[in-house]
């Protein structure tokens, strides 16, 4: 699979995108396909926000309340946007390699 071009903020947000969707917290599986849908997108508190089983800087996270990159991201076939309301990741979002899932620090709380 050929990786696509993606700015740093697309990069962090897709990986977010990924984390959120592997939680039944926050996302579904869409019947009959492969996509997976994310309706719960955590707001930050203070200076951090908790996606999954990381705690993100809330700059860092920034690409979850953008519209533009939630439509950059649909443009390059990752996701449909149904902004601001849910997320319908893709197989090819799932699987798209963002190098960034080390760089996330663990929650401890």
């Amino acid at each position: 699979m050929k990786k696509l071009k993606l700015n740093a903020l697309q990069n962090r947000t897709l990986a977010l995108f990924q984390e959120l969707a592997k939680s039944e917290e926050t996302s579904a599986k869409i019947e009959g396909s492969d996509d997976v849908s994310i309706m719960f997108l955590p707001t930050p508190h203070g200076d951090h926000v908790h996606i999954g089983r990381f705690v993100v800087s809330a700059k860092d996270a920034s690409g979850l309340s953008n519209e533009t990159v939630w439509k950059a991201l649909e443009r390059k076939g990752l996701l449909k946007s149904e902004f601001p309301y849910r997320i319908i990741l893709k197989p090819l979002g799932q699987s798209q390699e963002t190098g960034l899932l080390g760089n996330f620090e663990i929650s401890d709380h």
